[in-house]
């Protein structure tokens, strides 16, 4: 990599550095989560030895001609050396099983997450959550010198917006666990979303250190942009959460029909220590729904500060109109969630196509098409 003549050339160098550092930290922290879904425990949890112990009154509750609903009480050794009773419902048209509270709910059971009850397993996940701090810190001082080499915000192009969307991903991770909230198993595909982005945006989008086009010097780069920033970061974050989702059910039903195997042949295991599909489904929503009011403040920040630049709030530019379709897209699916009932697969292939919408908005229309937004910096 040159680096642009005008800046700190010492800053810039040092925030190239940093950015590969946070990249070679999130490969170990990748590698520490796979060894922890790799060391998880198999069967010492007693939800999961309840799913084995149920299995067979599920397939036999499917070849009823009435396709009644069967329960099954069993009772299981948990993994402090006490005992569990667990009620299942078979049913004979669901794919997945689900536990029935003392109140007579029905209630899907989440896995005990990427370690199961493996000590070695929570070992290398702890390892794993340190060192994603410690690519965090890397990161954020990366893209914090970035900006200080230039004196400016450092979000003015692809490279720069990649490198602090990524951040928010790891941020909102991490965020999570300092609430105390069981998300470890999102670990693994939290670092291969990051360094798919990362090794993006230094492979491809990379732009030496640079000052702004004129059209950028104003407050509203920090405004319009961070906004946008913080919203890739939680489109990414629910996507995962709609593959992981649409992997799980696919599992469940896999389970229902007798079979020992995950998809494409993966370990059963793996998929009984994620959470339950329903609870995958309802994350991705949530997500979508709340930064779907920061989209829509996105693209009005954007259109008051195209009239500041341009002169007119909205000309139809490339990337005004695919921010609307994303913006439609996404309102497609929340509406379809919260009027026709639609939840599950259906649902899922509606956020799966929002957010292709959002990927092509940020890909597609900055490098291949031709606008007032066409400063991506791809050389």
């Amino acid at each position: 990599m040159q680096l642009a003549s005008g800046v700190d050339l010492q800053l810039a160098d040092l925030s190239n550095k940093l950015i590969y550092s946070a990249m070679a930290v999130y490969l170990i922290a990748m590698f520490a989560h796979m060894f922890e879904w790799t060391f998880g425990s198999k069967g010492a949890v007693a939800v999961r030895s309840a799913e084995q112990a149920t299995l067979a009154a599920t397939v036999a509750a499917a070849n009823e001609p009435a396709k009644a609903a069967k329960q099954v009480t069993v009772t299981v050794a948990s993994a402090n050396g006490g005992t569990t009773t667990l009620t299942r419902t078979a049913l004979a048209d669901a794919g997945a099983t689900v536990v029935t509270s003392g109140r007579g709910e029905a209630e899907e059971v989440d896995g005990p997450g990427a370690a199961g009850s493996s000590e070695k397993g929570d070992l290398a996940g702890r390892i794993a959550v340190s060192l994603t701090v410690l690519g965090a810190v890397l990161h954020v001082a990366a893209v914090v010198t970035r900006g200080l080499s230039v004196m400016r915000w450092p979000w003015g192009n692809m490279y720069e917006f990649s490198c602090a969307f990524g951040f928010t991903m790891v941020a909102a991770y991490l965020g999570l666990l300092v609430a105390k909230k069981k998300v470890r198993w999102l670990g693994l595909p939290v670092m291969v979303a990051v360094l798919l982005i990362l090794g993006l945006a230094v492979s491809v989008l990379y732009t030496d250190s640079e000052q702004l086009v004129p059209a950028l010097h104003s407050y509203w780069l920090a405004i319009h942009v961070s906004t946008a920033i913080i919203c890739g970061g939680a489109f990414y974050a629910a996507f995962v959460a709609t593959l992981l989702y649409l992997a799980k059910d696919r599992f469940d039903q896999r389970m229902a029909a007798g079979l020992t195997s995950g998809p494409l042949g993966t370990s059963a295991s793996i998929w009984q220590r994620l959470p339950a599909a329903g609870t995958l489904d309802k994350l991705s929503y949530r997500i979508n729904a709340m930064v779907f009011p920061l989209w829509t403040f996105t693209i009005i920040a954007g259109a008051i500060w195209a009239e500041a630049a341009w002169g007119k709030y909205w000309e139809w530019d490339p990337k005004e109109t695919w921010s609307f379709i994303t913006w439609v897209a996404y309102a497609a699916y929340l509406h379809a969630r919260a009027t026709a009932g639609w939840k599950g697969r259906k649902a899922a292939y509606l956020a799966l196509l929002a957010f292709a919408c959002w990927l092509f908005n940020f890909y597609g229309v900055n490098i291949f098409v031709t606008g007032k937004h066409s400063y991506a910096g791809v050389g």
